[in-house]
């Protein structure tokens, strides 16, 4: 059982200070992997299903990511997640490569549709169709990522023709696919390298495992693509039971969230703890392996 962090970009965590000090004590407690959600904006005074209040910070995703890549050595680096329909897919990929590139190929995208329609409708980007778009913008960035140059593409959103972008990634990128819906388990299928379920009690998360294992029997794998792994964000702090329950049911990752603790100092004790629960619970992280 592998050990990852979301959500430092974020309220109290969110600073350089506290952001270098956190990111070295995860790698000294073996985590093996940080992960960095988004909200371009937020809608102003709170609706549901807004998770957060607008005044509450969150960095951008990926320019965190970067930081966190110049300060640490080992972790791999993963967008939880990225809403794809919200970005230019191109301006994406050449902001996702060079995240690659600086931080030596430690980076994992994370992608998701989105769901809040304030959200989407500020940046201009309609909620019908951000499923299409979401796919769209994949395959677009793909191509520019691996196709041979000149590099044209012909999507339903996204057209262009005779065009590079470099430097390319150092590696295939590993995509990681968020969500329980129906069109994410067959994303995640058809496109994913991983699925990320956040927020789940064992009991759900068995529940869409199922689903997923479902969707793995109707759409075709591409067999380029390795085995699916599968990510989970408990739905409250691990004990050692936890983690034996989510072990059972063939989950790879736990991705703790620092949210469930407050303050700078209060985060790190979460973050010791969590890591002594999943090596209790029969886990292992990266720095005990070795």
């Amino acid at each position: 059982m592998h050990l990852g962090v979301f959500g430092i970009n974020s309220y109290t965590t969110h600073g350089p200070e506290a952001t270098i000090r956190l990111a070295r004590r995860c790698e000294e407690l073996g985590y093996e992997s940080w992960w960095a959600g988004e909200h371009v904006v937020l809608p102003s005074p709170r609706v549901a299903p807004a998770p957060m209040e607008p005044t509450d910070p969150i960095l951008d995703p990926l320019v965190h990511l970067a930081f966190v890549a110049a300060v640490t050595e080992r972790m791999v680096l993963g967008t939880g997640i990225i809403i794809v329909p919200q970005r230019n897919p191109l301006v994406l990929a050449k902001q996702v490569a060079t995240l690659e590139v600086l931080s030596g190929g430690r980076l994992e995208l994370g992608v998701g549709v989105g769901y809040l329609e304030p959200e989407m409708s500020a940046i201009g980007v309609s909620l019908r169709e951000r499923a299409s778009r979401t796919d769209d913008h994949l395959a677009a960035m793909r191509a520019l990522w691996y196709d041979d140059a000149p590099v044209s593409f012909e999507g339903a959103h996204t057209r262009f023709a005779g065009i590079d972008a470099n430097p390319r990634p150092s590696s295939r990128i590993p995509i990681v696919v968020g969500g329980r819906t129906a069109g994410a388990y067959r994303r995640a299928v058809e496109q994913g390298d991983g699925w990320y379920g956040f927020f789940l009690t064992p009991e759900q998360a068995a529940g869409c495992l199922t689903e997923l294992h479902d969707a793995l029997a109707r759409f075709e794998r591409p067999a380029a693509l390795p085995p699916l792994r599968i990510s989970v964000t408990p739905a409250a702090p691990l004990s050692a039971e936890m983690v034996t329950a989510y072990a059972a049911l063939g989950v790879d990752r736990l991705i703790v969230n620092s949210v469930l603790a407050r303050g700078v100092d209060a985060v790190e004790s979460f973050l010791v703890g969590q890591a002594e629960a999943v090596l209790t619970g029969g886990g292992s992280t990266p720095a005990a392996e070795r």
